[in-house]
């Protein structure tokens, strides 16, 4: 009985709960904070370009299976099959980036990156 409520009652805060929304979004190829466009990105089957105020701040490439989020020509992260990693171990999830860049995944993972690499 007591766990019946239990689970009655988690099963009511986690609906009544408000969903949280991103920070930014992506809309036809702009990255939007407030209605206000913050960064451009391009997309296409291999690349994926971060771009603000016409000057790349980085990108990522497709080789293989993986994207490899690089700055400068240095890699900084890599994704593939939803998981970020940092020099080979685990860093984050696209689901993760995605609860800061409602973006498609492969986008919010490579801003993500290079949000948190400083480069944006």
């Amino acid at each position: 009985m007591i766990r019946s409520f239990l689970k009655a009652a988690a099963l009511v805060t986690l609906v009544a709960s408000p969903a949280i929304a991103a920070d930014y979004k992506c809309n036809s190829g702009r990255v939007e904070k407030g209605g206000s466009t913050k960064y451009n990105y391009k997309e296409s089957s291999s690349e994926i370009v971060i771009e603000k105020g016409g000057s790349t701040k980085g990108k990522a490439v497709k080789r293989g299976s993986k994207w490899y989020v690089e700055v400068g020509g240095s890699t900084q992260a890599t994704i593939e099959n939803g998981k970020i990693e940092k020099g080979g171990s685990s860093w984050a999830t696209a689901s993760d980036a995605q609860r800061t860049w409602d973006c498609p995944a492969d986008v919010a993972a490579t801003l993500w990156v290079l949000a948190e690499k400083g480069q944006l």
